[in-house]
């Protein structure tokens, strides 16, 4: 949820001069709440009120911008300060330092977009080629597959035969039934 200036200025002023916060907003926990007024007034201490104006979108760091603020937390520094003195996300800066750290620099230099997924449909299938003891191997199986098959066809069939027949010794029974207690009703 984006958070107008003038709001979080309230929201800040509130806090720094009655140490309470402002009333929770809808579909949004106290407690995340509370935590970003928290941020809120560490970014206008450190940086000035200017600082809680919205951030332009999907700003293109360069790696060597990237590695001033890497080499910041490396030397000591907090994460989360140094995030929030240069205006981005936390999480951010804590992906770029963990990756600085395993793969090095190339890391840092941005790679063009994501490949789009393939769809199953498309993906092309390229068998391998066999060798003879796989050939045998593959014809066995699709010969017990089809075995395998044909019995469970029978074993359905089966089934099928018996509950036709159980149907039909319920219905004659019912049948024997009226049968009696008509003969019953007469006497």
């Amino acid at each position: 949820m984006r958070y107008s200036k003038e709001f979080k200025l309230k929201c800040v002023e509130l806090y720094n001069k009655q140490g309470r916060y402002p009333k929770t907003p809808d579909n949004i926990s106290t407690e995340s709440f509370h935590r970003m007024v928290r941020e809120w007034v560490r970014t206008a201490e450190s940086c000035g009120f200017e600082a809680l104006e919205h951030k332009p979108q999907n700003r293109k760091w360069t790696p060597e911008e990237k590695l001033e603020l890497i080499q910041v937390v490396l030397n000591g520094c907090p994460c989360q300060s140094v995030a929030i003195e240069n205006g981005i996300n936390s999480g951010m800066l804590y992906r770029w330092v963990r990756r600085y750290r395993l793969y090095g620099y190339e890391s840092l230099v941005s790679k063009p977009g994501r490949k789009p997924k393939e769809s199953t449909l498309e993906r092309k299938h390229v068998p391998a080629d066999l060798t003879e003891s796989e050939r045998e191997e593959l014809i066995r199986l699709r010969a017990e597959t089809a075995r395998m098959r044909t019995e469970i066809a029978a074993i359905k069939k089966e089934i099928a035969l018996r509950e036709e027949q159980g149907k039909a010794r319920l219905k004659a029974k019912k049948q024997r039934s009226l049968k009696n207690s008509t003969k019953k009703d007469t006497n």
